[in-house]
Formats: structure tokens, C-alpha cells, sequence
């Protein structure tokens, strides 16, 4: 009995001992971040700041790598109920996380008090000096003078007729394929257009190089900041350094061929970040030229391939909303004038229906889940305070599949939108702001050209239709959506 009794007592001496080094390790970060703020931390919103090191990170990674990537947030809401501003440790940092409509909107719309506040990986993997990482005024100058290349009028109506070409082409080859990785095939065809559009280029080796590059970049940006062989961050640094490599080529060699030559009559977004000066005449040196060019061609394919993708599966998928969109293409094509070739801007300005089914596969899909702040004073925010210093997260996807903003919301259905106005931060696929994404208008021109066309001519066969999905670095079929993209006869094909 002695015996038995010694054993005991060990054995609850050690359950004691552990659970003392568990609460100690679970309340670490809380002690170690909150300690300086003083009478500010009893005014914290609802969380917890995790483990020491990796914070809320595990849980994370843990949720996205499921099939229920909503379950993150879900377990705040769960624990500290639906406040819809929760205190984590992410990415490395003390971070308030944003998740209700109109908070996302104060923030996002209020420069004063929120500036950049992206990751640090994130910054190194898309550059220190891109929109992601550089100050308002410098971010405002920089807009200003990318904004008419990539999203005027004029721009947009060049870019047209090469997108259409490309899409007609592509097309038709993807169709005598056979089998194909459709989404893999539909991200080549977005760099193609891109590359086209910053670099003048179609060349396919330098197409093919930058976009494996980016690949790998991509799978990194999300990650673990663990820089060690074998890791996503590891490899994406590796990637970047190559793609800065390659821009760097083909800026020397635009450089030198300015030198023996006048600058060309056909301009690209290069041509525009080599030329541009300030007001007291200073250019962009090399390393910010390329910095903002990886951070446009990297957001100018995945976003549009991957949304193109979504919007192709959810319509095929879906046999009521393909025909409503066949139907207003065949409309479109049935008005055209005898003498007109292809689309114009004021046609797919009138694809009133296909508008709505692309900003439901945005609602749907959500490419950008989240945007980071970080707080340049001390903020009051629905009770609470948001320290200085501190990371803002603004959780788009929780707004976007939100029951009470959305009914139904896992449900894809285009029809949502007929009559419906969002309210302000309760739709947010390209963000709000001085920083709302800067290539939506051509990202949905792509877009539109794209289904204007499969919808007139092809359908698309998937093999897999219930292949799991992977969610980071982007919502995906595991298998890139294995499929065949097939060519139909009907009396409005072009």
C-alpha cells in the first residue's frame, strides 16, 4: 500500500508540474507583450496571445490545412462570443483581429491611425519597397503614377485586343489537349497577359522563368517565417532572389538599349517606372522598379487565374446560372454591328449578369483572406483599444461567409446581388482605401474577356469534381482542377 501510495503521489506531482509549466507557457505571451501597456491592457479586446514563439500560428496553419478553414475564427467567436475584434499572436506579432463589417471599414479607410503592416516575410518576399511596404506618401506617389498604365481607359481599351486574342487562341489549343491541369494552364495564360502588359514581353523562356518563380514565392508568403532548408519561406527567398535576378536583366538590357536609342513610341509599366521623377526630379532606382514590378505581377496572375478558375467550375457546376450568362453573351454578340470584330469596353461594361456572378466567385473564393495594419497610436475601436505598435488584421473572408452579412454564404448564387447594395466593409475582395487593390478593373476585364468566350464556345469537364481543396496560399482543387476543356457548335459561336 506504501508502495502504491508513493507512486501516487508522484505520479500527481507530476500532472501538478505539468499543468503549472502548461499555464505558464500558455500565459508567456500575454505577460511578456501586455506587462508595458499598463491600464490599457484591462481594455483589450476578447483572446488570447498563444503559445511563446508561434503564438496562434499552429492553430492557424491547423485550420487552413483542413476543410473547414473557418474554424479559426470560429473559435474565438465560440470562446469570447461574436465581438468581432479579438487579441492573437501572429505572424510574429501581438496582432488585434478585425471580423465584422464596419470595423474592417474604419480601418482600412483611416490612414492617420493605420499604416502598412504586413509581415516582415512578407515585406522581404514582395519587397521592402512595394506598395506592401512603403509609407502613405510614398505609397500615394507611386500609385499615381502606376494607375493610368494598369487601370485607365485608355490602357484598358489596348489591353483588350491582345487579351481577346490570347483567350481565342488559348482556347482553341486547350481544347485539342485533351487532359490539362486547368487551373495551372489558366495561370500561365494570366502571366502571359501580364508580362505582356509590364514588360512588353512574350517571350517563353523569360515567361516560363518568372512564373515557376512565382510559384514557389507564393507558397511562401503565408508560411512560417522559418528560413531553413526544406521550408516554404526557405524556398520562396530562394525564388525571390531569381526573380529579381531575371527583372534585373531585362532592366540592364532596356537601359542599354535606351542608351543607343530613342526611348520607344509604345510605353510599358517599365518604360513608366524608368521615366517617372518627383517633384524635385528624382527617378526610381533599380531596386524600387523591381520591387513594385514583383509585387504587380506576382497579384496580376494568381488573383485572375485563380478567380477565372472559380468562376468557370461554379458556372459549369451550376447548369441555371451557365445558361442566364450563356444567354446575355449570346445577346451582346446578336446587337454587335455586321463591321464590328471582338469586344469593346461598352460591351463588357453590359454584362450586367457576368458582373454578378464575378463578384460572387470574389465573395465565394476570397484569394485575399486577409489584409494587415499595424496601429500608428493608440486606437479606441468598438470598446476596445488597439495599442501602438500593435498588428491590425482585417479578416476579409470572415465578412465576406458571415451568415448575418450573407445568407447562406458557403452558397454560390449570383443572384444575391440583383437589386443589392453591400453595405460599407461588408464587401471587400480588393480591399477599401487609399490601398484598394490597384489592378482590380484589369484583373475583371481578364476575367470577363475570358468567360465571355468558354461561354459561347466550350464547356468544361472536370475529372475530379470533388477533389479536396488546399486553402493557403490560395483556395485550390489539390489537383489544379483536372479537367478537359471541350468545343461545342451553336449558332452564336466566334
Amino acid at each position: 500500500m506504501e508502495f502504491e501510495g508513493f507512486w501516487v503521489v508522484v505520479f500527481s506531482v507530476f500532472i501538478g508540474g505539468f499543468l503549472a509549466i502548461y499555464g505558464l507557457l500558455k500565459k508567456a505571451n500575454e505577460w511578456y507583450y501586455e506587462s508595458s501597456l499598463g491600464e490599457k491592457r484591462f481594455s483589450l479586446p476578447p483572446g488570447d496571445l498563444g503559445w511563446p514563439l508561434i503564438g496562434n500560428m499552429w492553430s492557424f496553419l491547423s485550420a487552413f490545412k483542413s476543410s473547414d478553414p473557418d474554424s479559426f475564427i470560429s473559435s474565438f467567436v465560440h470562446r469570447f462570443s461574436r465581438t468581432g475584434i479579438y487579441k492573437a499572436f501572429m505572424f510574429g506579432s501581438p496582432t488585434i483581429m478585425i471580423t465584422i463589417p464596419e470595423t474592417c471599414r474604419q480601418v482600412l479607410m483611416d490612414d492617420e491611425r493605420f499604416g502598412p503592416g504586413w509581415p516582415k516575410s512578407t515585406c522581404i518576399l514582395i519587397g521592402k519597397k512595394s506598395f506592401i511596404g512603403i509609407s502613405y506618401e510614398e505609397h500615394k506617389r507611386l500609385r499615381r503614377i502606376t494607375a493610368a498604365p494598369v487601370n485607365g481607359h485608355e490602357a484598358l481599351s489596348v489591353y483588350l485586343t491582345y487579351i481577346e486574342d490570347t483567350v481565342i487562341s488559348t482556347l482553341d489549343q486547350w481544347a485539342k489537349m485533351g487532359q490539362i491541369e486547368f487551373l495551372t494552364h489558366l495561370r500561365k495564360l494570366t502571366f502571359r497577359i501580364i508580362t505582356y502588359i509590364f514588360l512588353s514581353s512574350e517571350s517563353d523562356p523569360v515567361m516560363e522563368a518568372l512564373e515557376k518563380e512565382y510559384t514557389t514565392l507564393n507558397y511562401g508568403v503565408r508560411a512560417m517565417a522559418i528560413n531553413f532548408p526544406g521550408f516554404a519561406y526557405y524556398k520562396a527567398l530562394k525564388a525571390r532572389k531569381k526573380l529579381v535576378a531575371i527583372l534585373q536583366a531585362v532592366l540592364d538590357e532596356r537601359r542599354e538599349k535606351r542608351e543607343k536609342t530613342a526611348p520607344p513610341a509604345k510605353k510599358d509599366m517599365m518604360d513608366a517606372l524608368m521615366e517617372v521623377e518627383d517633384e524635385n526630379g528624382r527617378k526610381l532606382d533599380d531596386e524600387e522598379i523591381i520591387d513594385v514590378l514583383i509585387m504587380y505581377l506576382n497579384a496580376g496572375h494568381e488573383s485572375s487565374g485563380h478567380i477565372t478558375m472559380w468562376a468557370t467550375v461554379f458556372l459549369q457546376a451550376n447548369p441555371e446560372y451557365f445558361k442566364k450568362a450563356k444567354a446575355e453573351q449570346e445577346e451582346i454578340v446578336r446587337k454587335r454591328p455586321p463591321t464590328q470584330k471582338g469586344l469593346t469596353l461598352k460591351e463588357i461594361r453590359q454584362m450586367d449578369y457576368l458582373s454578378k456572378v464575378i463578384d460572387e466567385t470574389l465573395r465565394v473564393v476570397n484569394i485575399s483572406l486577409v489584409v494587415f495594419r499595424e496601429a500608428l497610436t493608440d486606437v479606441k475601436m468598438s470598446g476596445y483599444s488597439i495599442p501602438k505598435g500593435w498588428k491590425v488584421m482585417v479578416w476579409f473572408r470572415s465578412v465576406h461567409m458571415d451568415p448575418e452579412v450573407y445568407p447562406n454564404p458557403k452558397e454560390f448564387n449570383p443572384s444575391r446581388w440583383d437589386g443589392y447594395t453591400p453595405k460599407a466593409g461588408s464587401y471587400l475582395p480588393f480591399g477599401a482605401g487609399s490601398r484598394l487593390c490597384p489592378g482590380n478593373d484589369l484583373a475583371k476585364l481578364e476575367i470577363s474577356i475570358f468567360l465571355h468566350y468558354f461561354l459561347l464556345n466550350y464547356q468544361l469537364e472536370r475529372l475530379n469534381p470533388d477533389c479536396p481543396l488546399r486553402y493557403l496560399p490560395h483556395p485550390r482543387p489539390i489537383d489544379n482542377c483536372l479537367a478537359r476543356v471541350k468545343k461545342i457548335t451553336s449558332s452564336t459561336s466566334i
